[in-house]
């Protein structure tokens, strides 16, 4: 038997390596979609203030840096990422000086805030659109994308990712706009060297209040071919036509040349459209741009290529193949941001987990998952305490401007509500919106009022008043998972093997750093796995350091009874 590493001393290791030691890789990030996280005002919006009063509940968890949505002033045709001023605060959420508090007080309790920042597209209600759009020749006019219609009809076929055409003709001319996305989200035109010095300065602007970095909203597709090309409609692939632009790393690198060398920040890059063939490009160290990118394909997995009334059926192999893929990006010199949900997706327990029978295994599993892989864990709120998707039974308690456009849409082809809203139980983005669960009191302790959505009924049973009082919790498991990775440098800097990658129900892999190694089994089915574990590993003499059932007995064969969703994490001696 080989002597047990300290972990005194992998840290004196890691920490012997200082360039490549960052604390962006050292954290965990928790996502906060600020609208439904806690109201104090009794408006039914969440704010500023119920962040900060909830600021020790965070840290308890072991986050310390926080991701907040999209807080920039909006008229919200688009929840917040239509944005009508960027130095401006949405005035549901407070004041300026409320943001500062916030920064200086969580700066205070140990933890950063980045901001979600919208970069290909501005509202409509911006000031710089409606200058433009009310005069051909001010220099506001080259801050979007316009061309002239054809024959009555747009410029070409492109469509939104929301619903219809991606051109708008402007009232009174034949001139249309492009937006990718809503059409009040019109496309700034960053090709023109104004725009990208109006972002950097934006950008410079937050950096100084005290903000840690960013995630950048679109930024795959802030580039445009200026063609403007017809291409075949699919919208199944639209990210194919519209991510990775001519210039897109051209803007990026100018970017860290002209504003982010300056800082220690955290550039995150919201990607889809961007795979492994070129992630490398957007977050190799030596190329200057971002130091991760969200991998969309682990998002999109269970469902058609950007279809969003499709699902598809997924499975474990798939599903390692993806990370796997990613985990890659080491030998690139570049890093990893590792997910499983966020604001724009339904609940990762809805998904990967069991909502009904195994749902604290599968909750467990999964963090154990999100905590042990390699890269920068990102937790979205209420993942920690095992929230579900909702099911509303009218279109209408839906807020999503993309579930409204493509009920529009389908309507025309006679799909009924019934069947539109199975999809959107599915699919629809405000699985993930609706208010935190803080009790089991009214409006589940997120206000004192009726919310601007209406809450999951199941708060009553899945809130964090419950989870805190139960030692075995959803809520407790995370906390233990998240202090294994902060005192163990091999979670974040240790190299990552999938020791059986066809296997289709247990995903197991092993992290390495110097001397210490660590085997981590997961059985990602709800079906009972005896699983046997291949040579050299079976040979090993193994320490539990985690496993998310309380009453399991040490196994020191090769053959390990898992149970449904079992979670184990060894260290190899």
């Amino acid at each position: 038997m080989k002597d047990q590493v300290s972990i005194q001393e992998l840290q004196e290791q890691v920490s012997n390596q200082q360039s490549y030691k960052k604390w962006w890789k050292e954290c965990v990030v928790y996502q906060i979609y600020p609208r439904s996280f806690k109201d104090s005002n009794g408006d039914g919006i969440g704010d500023f203030s119920g962040i900060l009063a909830k600021l020790d509940y965070i840290a308890s968890v072991g986050a310390n840096v926080l991701c907040l949505c999209s807080i920039f002033d909006s008229p919200n045709d688009n929840i917040g990422y239509d944005i009508r001023d960027y130095r401006t605060i949405h005035p549901d959420f407070g004041t300026l000086e409320d943001f500062e508090a916030l920064v200086e007080t969580a700066r205070k309790k140990g933890l950063k805030i980045i901001l979600d920042l919208p970069i290909n597209h501005t509202s409509t209600r911006h000031v710089w659109f409606q200058a433009a759009q009310q005069n051909p020749n001010s220099p506001y006019r080259n801050y979007y994308h316009w061309k002239r219609g054809e024959n009555g009809k747009p410029p070409n076929n492109w469509q939104s990712f929301f619903v219809g055409n991606a051109w708008t003709k402007l009232d009174g001319s034949d001139d249309y706009y492009l937006h990718l996305f809503s059409k009040t989200q019109v496309d700034l035109n960053w090709e023109n060297p104004q725009v990208r010095q109006e972002i950097y300065r934006i950008m410079r602007f937050w950096l100084d209040k005290g903000i840690a970095g960013f995630r950048l909203d679109g930024v795959s597709f802030i580039s445009k071919n200026l063609d403007l090309p017809n291409h075949l409609i699919d919208n199944r692939h639209l990210a194919t036509y519209y991510a990775n632009g001519p210039q897109v790393h051209q803007y990026l690198q100018e970017m860290h040349q002209e504003l982010l060398k300056e800082y220690d920040v955290m550039m995150v890059g919201e990607g889809l459209g961007i795979d492994l063939k070129n992630a490398p490009k957007y977050v190799s160290d030596e190329r200057k741009e971002l130091q991760m990118v969200y991998p969309f394909d682990l998002l999109e997995i269970d469902r058609p290529k950007n279809d969003f009334y499709g699902v598809r059926m997924w499975n474990l192999l798939e599903f390692k193949h993806i990370v796997n893929k990613w985990n890659r990006l080491s030998e690139h010199n570049a890093w990893n941001a590792i997910m499983l949900g966020n604001h724009d997706f339904p609940r990762m327990l809805s998904r990967f987990g069991d909502e009904g029978t195994h749902r604290q295994a599968s909750a467990k599993m999964l963090a154990t998952f999100l905590l042990t892989q390699w890269g920068t864990p990102f937790l979205y709120q209420g993942d920690e305490i095992g929230m579900s998707n909702i099911r509303f039974n009218s279109v209408d308690d839906y807020k999503d401007v993309w579930v409204k456009n493509a009920y529009e849409k389908l309507k025309k082809y006679n799909v009924t509500e019934s069947a539109f809203l199975k999809a959107v139980y599915t699919n629809g983005r405000d699985n993930a919106r609706t208010p935190f669960q803080w009790s089991d009191e009214a409006n589940a302790g997120f206000s004192d009022k009726e919310s601007w959505m209406s809450v999951n009924a199941n708060y009553e049973y899945i809130n964090v008043k419950d989870e805190q009082k139960d030692a075995n919790s959803i809520l407790n498991y995370y906390k233990k998972a998240v202090r294994l990775r902060k005192v163990n440098p091999t979670f974040v800097y240790g190299d990552y093997v999938d020791i059986d990658p066809y296997h289709e129900t247990v995903f197991a892999y092993k992290r390495k750093l110097g001397d210490d190694s660590v085997l981590v089994v997961l059985n990602f089915s709800r079906k009972p796995t005896l699983y046997v574990l291949e040579v050299p590993y079976r040979f090993y003499y193994r320490s539990l350091l985690l496993c998310n059932y309380t009453d399991r007995e040490e196994e020191k064969g090769p053959e390990l009874s898992l149970r449904p969703y079992e979670a184990r994490v060894y260290r190899l001696l």
